[in-house]
């Protein structure tokens, strides 16, 4: 195909993906079967030949650490030699990111041909039907990941569930195992304003007599995963009982990234592991890299050849944008897309025990219908200098001005407002020298625009090649 006409054509195919109904763009998200019908998923994938069967699939809930602990479960299976499909949401600057092979984005032409496929069968789904019975921006980006797994011929997928678990449209497959990293507080509109509930909802995932890995350690939750797990006759699998792990954070000489773990197997001993080091920095991805050495001990017990070094060099490798992302130094720019209390818990955690900085700069921005007091209430008192926006891609985006609000009363530290991004980037531009410290979180949405800022007007570099990231 001609570059000028793929380039018409990949635009129109994006076209077509983004004139659906997207729940990810929306100001008010409905939950239920009204919105959320498995069937029209199950017709979708009917259509398209039913790409899913027979795919050996690992299925990820949770309300934190899901995509990381996906990112982390597919680099060892792809380092074993396995070629691995992953699919996770939302993306930062391309819709492909949401599915890769081995790490690898398809190309514009392969997406123009997966799109094509998917034009065909919802061209059938509309003769006769209602609007209501057509499926949305999430299940056709969900049912293109599955063609192209299929396409690749791809010997394992990492599957992360985009909302909840029961109702999400990636719960119409049948996997190896589920894993379910956490839960806490979000989406509690759709969810429930309880863990329980926000728990049954995650637990949906949950099969008959299909091993599950859980993350959950919180009492409430995780009765009621061990209660649907019995009553399913799944095996389960849990963090602080037949798994557990000791973090260390990286010291100064460290040569990786994000420390690392001791992983203890409380059923097998010859399943532990001393000195697990982590590509990913964090507390919590110390607990990430936990869930995903147990879900490779029940995929080894299963049969599959994972070798203990291969599994290593992964968790050693491994990279998630915008999840504590050192993106620049001198001054440390991190990106992290913590929206909601526990991941921003999670981030200030490690923001203060493995940065140092004569000056702390807050760049935040975050979605209408997420806990923003509560967010701003853990950030605001490590912060020196908040800056307050708003991103421009998306309705959702929370008006900066009922942002400044809220800070007003939980900090004296000098509040910023920004109209968008760009302006944010300039006031960063302005402020930042060399030895302070620039976070840019709040949201998946703020930190992809905030990457677009930072690679198109990148700050003076100071630090020679080799300055160590951290410290």
């Amino acid at each position: 195909m001609h570059l000028e006409s793929l380039t018409e054509a990949y635009q129109a195919s994006l076209a077509f993906l983004l004139g659906r109904i997207d729940y990810e763009r929306a100001l008010n998200v409905p939950y239920g079967e009204g919105a959320f019908r498995l069937e029209r998923m199950r017709r979708l994938l009917a259509l398209l030949g039913d790409p899913q069967t027979g795919l050996p699939i690992i299925h990820v809930a949770g309300t934190k650490g899901k995509g990381s602990t996906s990112a982390m479960i597919a680099a060892a299976l792809s380092a074993a030699g396995y070629r691995t499909g992953l699919y996770t949401s939302p993306h930062l600057e391309r819709l492909e990111e949401r599915f890769t092979v081995d790490g690898r984005l398809c190309g514009e032409n392969e997406f123009v041909s997966l799109v094509d496929e998917l034009r065909l069968a919802v061209a059938e789904m509309e003769q006769g039907s209602d609007p209501d019975h057509l499926p949305t921006y999430f299940e056709l980006t969900t049912a293109a990941a599955l063609l192209h797994f299929r396409r690749r011929q791809v010997d394992a997928a990492v599957v992360e569930v985009g909302m909840g678990g029961r109702l999400d449209s990636t719960n119409v497959c049948l996997p190896r195992v589920a894993v379910i990293t956490s839960i806490s507080f979000d989406h509690t509109k759709q969810l429930g304003n309880t863990l329980a509930a926000i728990a049954r909802e995650k637990a949906g995932i949950i099969k008959s007599g299909v091993p599950v890995v859980s993350g959950v350690t919180a009492d409430e939750p995780a009765r009621e995963i061990e209660s649907i797990s019995s009553l399913r006759g799944a095996e389960l699998i849990r963090l602080g009982r037949e798994f557990d792990f000791v973090y260390r954070p990286p010291t100064a000489n460290a040569e990786c990234l994000g420390g690392s773990i001791d992983y203890f197997c409380r059923v097998d001993r010859a399943r532990e592991r001393r000195g697990v080091e982590l590509g990913l920095l964090g507390r919590h991805q110390g607990a990430n890299a936990a869930v995903c050495l147990a879900v490779l001990d029940e995929l080894r017990r299963q049969g599959w050849s994972l070798p203990d070094a291969a599994v290593r060099r992964a968790l050693a490798e491994v990279r998630w944008p915008a999840r504590v992302e050192v993106v620049d130094r001198r001054p440390t720019v991190v990106l992290d897309a913590a929206h909601n209390v526990a991941s921003v818990a999670a981030l200030a955690e490690t923001l203060r025990e493995n940065f140092t900085a004569r000056r702390r700069i807050l760049v935040f921005a975050t979605t209408q219908d997420k806990d923003a007091a509560g967010m701003l209430r853990l950030l605001l008192a490590d912060f020196d200098h908040v800056i307050l926006t708003r991103y421009e891609n998306n309705p959702r985006g929370l008006d900066a001005g009922e942002l400044a609000a809220l800070a007003a009363r939980l900090t004296d530290a000098p509040v910023q407002l920004c109209a968008s991004p760009a302006e944010a980037w300039r006031a960063v531009q302005a402020l930042a020298e060399e030895d302070d410290l620039v976070c840019i979180t709040g949201s998946f949405f703020i930190a992809a625009e905030m990457r677009v800022q930072w690679r198109s007007h990148p700050l003076p570099k100071h630090a020679p090649v080799g300055q160590p990231l951290f410290f």
